[in-house]
């Protein structure tokens, strides 16, 4: 197996209400089959898919949606600049987000904040001064392009 995730698919209670929130973060969607949105990246995709048809898709159940309980996994927005964290959290918190722990200097050396979307994903707004982006605004670890 390649190292890559190509998509990365959240589960969403309301795809008309989780599309506008990634919208209103200045995100555009592309074309797609009813009933799912994608959002193309810097090489992979995020998709949203109705949590009611989860189940029939991969064949489990799906644990219920709870926009206050952590489930596990945080997705990181990296950004060049520190003054930009808080512009994304303000952005983000307009478009609907809930912020769960507002920029602030990292023990790590860096700068950041989190957010939950409007089904509870949590989000890092970040500024990594061992992993700048490269050129094209891809991330990677230690910064090694």
């Amino acid at each position: 197996m390649e190292q890559r995730i190509s998509l990365i698919t959240l589960t969403v209670a309301d795809l008309g209400r989780a599309q506008a929130f990634y919208e209103a973060l200045g995100w555009q969607p592309v074309e797609t089959p009813p009933g799912i949105v994608a959002f193309d990246l810097i090489g992979q995709t995020l998709g949203l898919f109705p949590v009611s048809s989860l189940p029939e898709e991969i064949g489990l159940a799906p644990a219920p949606l709870n926009e206050k309980q952590f489930s596990g996994i945080i997705l990181s927005h990296n950004l060049r600049e520190r003054s930009e964290v808080a512009q994304l959290m303000e952005r983000a918190k307009c478009a609907g987000a809930r912020i769960v722990k507002p920029p602030q200097d990292t023990a790590w050396g860096g700068y950041h904040g989190h957010f939950a979307d409007p089904d509870g994903h949590v989000w890092e707004v970040a500024v990594n001064p061992a992993s700048p982006l490269g050129p094209d605004g891809a991330f990677q670890w230690n910064g090694v392009q």
